[in-house]
């Protein structure tokens, strides 16, 4: 009997023992952090992601489209600091999504590889014109490498539209010979709530992109490794191969509702309605072609209305405010609501629910005023008039402006409804400002200034990338934007890189600029 509780209590013992040494490993472990998840809900968040850059951000204000008057809220400056580098995060989010795909039955190639590729292309495309330089081909080893080296940017441009030549090819080949039989969660595209999980809808974003950023590279056309005028003809040449965006229902668009709400919305109403103001840069570009988008994104100055008795009606009652002027005068103009100095976004659009409108990432007016400044350029054949015309009618389209036959523009204020009638052929595109005036410097300024107004409150950096690119429109500067009076061409590298990957981000910065200042003034190799 004796011996039988020594056994036992040995036993039990050891059992303890035993279990505690299990427990305490326990503890390293997260039990609420999943470590395994179905692709679909990774890709959900992957697609989140790629709207970082909202309506009525802070991007939005750098793109010039609007100002702030308050400085509560913000400001119009661009002393600008360390770059947001959570694109990272996000490339590592899709690298969990494409290695998911596989442990659950996904071939080599399926839906999230292809996909996984475009979303490379994605964010390298907007962190690289942010800083220049980036790590890339050593980048996101994790603890395998925590000091990765810089690729150069014409690197990581090749390899951006290396990626999205492969996700085209991977797209079309599940496309083309879909597994029916497929019952694999890595081999069914789910979660998918801009193109409800549509592949080929996919692929013509894939080669719409690949056209953005082929335009990006316009000054880069000599570099025989690019061959950025070939390439922009081959894909354009060969619809079959490389489809691409076609109408305004195959937008890439983030859609607001009651949950994901729109930026602007009755919940903010009170708080910032009058705090911002529509920026001169693109709304007095509007007044002055007489455009009807004026009437829709803005309302009138209520100084035109109440001290010079115009209607809202009056193209000339809509002003901006120039994001140059110092924001203690920005905000004296708006002191007194009934006079205000200038325009402020309109209400009735913006701020009556939820769902004001799509935010677009990558749409059809862009496409076809890179395929008219691609023929201007001499890079392909074709009609450039015919694009040009075809971008200005698909984004007044977006705003229910009747473009394709007279019509009417309606206009809501003060409770009172007006209609402004509108015809574009014989009247708008009339204008000397807005005839297409050929294939020459005149001419591609008209395309980069309707682009810039067809960009308005979305597709992220492009507004900015573009003015960079080609100084169209003028980008106001001043006191209000701070910088000494000058818009800088890039951010910063973040503070993280110079304190733990010091000798890389000197190199990089010393390859760039001659120097180790991470200047914000600085010229990337993209803009020599």
């Amino acid at each position: 009997m004796k011996s039988f509780k020594i056994l036992a209590f040995v036993a039990i013992t050891g059992a303890v023992v035993s279990g505690c040494n299990k427990q305490f490993e326990d503890y390293a472990i997260n039990t609420n952090k999943p470590s395994q998840t179905p692709p679909s809900l990774v890709l959900g968040g992957v697609l989140s992601d790629m709207n970082s850059d909202k309506p009525w951000s802070n991007v939005m204000r750098w793109n010039q489209f609007d100002c702030c008057n308050y400085n509560y809220y913000g400001d119009q400056r661009y002393d600008w600091g360390g770059a947001d580098f959570n694109s990272y995060y996000s490339m590592s989010n899709v690298q969990q999504m494409e290695s998911e795909a596989l442990r659950l039955g996904g071939q080599a190639v399926n839906p999230y590889t292809a996909l996984g590729k475009f979303f490379r292309a994605w964010f390298f495309y907007r962190l690289t014109n942010l800083v220049g330089d980036l790590p890339m081909k050593a980048a996101l080893q994790g603890k395998t490498n925590l000091t990765p080296v810089y690729d150069n940017q014409k690197a990581v441009f090749i390899q951006i539209l290396q990626w999205l030549e492969d996700a085209n090819t991977q797209l079309a080949q599940q496309i083309a010979n879909p597994d029916k039989s497929a019952t694999a969660e890595g081999q069914l595209l789910k979660g998918d709530f801009y193109y409800g999980n549509d592949m080929s809808k996919w692929q013509r974003a894939v080669n719409t992109l690949r056209l953005r950023v082929l335009i990006a590279l316009s000054r880069k056309t000599a570099d025989t490794d690019l061959k950025v005028a070939q390439q922009f003809k081959d894909i354009v040449s060969n619809p079959t191969k490389y489809p691409i965006i076609e109408s305004m229902d195959q937008n890439l668009q983030f859609i607001y509702n009651n949950i994901n709400k729109y930026p602007s919305n009755p919940d903010n109403l009170g708080f910032d309605a009058t705090r911002y103001n529509m920026s001169a840069t693109y709304l007095n570009t509007l007044v002055t072609l007489n455009d009807p988008r004026a009437y829709i994104t803005a309302e009138p100055a209520t100084k035109q209305l109440n001290k010079l008795g115009k209607t809202p009606a009056d193209i000339t009652a809509y002003m901006g405010a120039d994001p140059g002027i110092s924001q203690s005068v920005m905000s004296s103009g708006m002191s007194n609501v009934d006079t205000a100095e200038y325009s402020v976004r309109s209400r009735s659009r913006y701020y009556s629910n939820y769902a004001a409108e799509p935010g677009v990432l990558l749409g059809f007016p862009e496409l076809c005023f890179n395929m008219a400044e691609a023929i201007n350029r001499g890079w392909i054949s074709g009609n450039a008039e015919t694009w040009y015309k075809k971008g200005i009618k698909a984004s007044l389209g977006f705003y229910g402006i009747p473009a394709e036959a007279p019509g009417a523009v309606v206009k809501t204020y003060g409770g009172k409804r007006y209609e402004i009638p509108f015809d574009f052929e014989n009247v708008y595109y009339k204008q000397a400002a807005v005839m297409y005036k050929g294939d020459n410097a005149q001419g591609l300024a008209q395309i980069l200034t309707q682009k810039y107004l067809a960009f308005f409150e979305n597709s992220g950096w492009e507004a900015y990338n573009n003015w960079r690119r080609t100084g169209v429109p003028t980008f106001t500067v001043g006191t209000g934007t701070g910088n000494s009076g000058v818009i800088p061409k890039r951010f910063k590298y973040p503070d993280a890189e110079r304190s733990s990957n010091t000798i890389n981000w000197t190199a990089a910065l010393q390859s760039q600029f001659g120097g180790t200042t991470d200047d914000i003034n600085g010229s990337m190799w993209l803009l020599k």
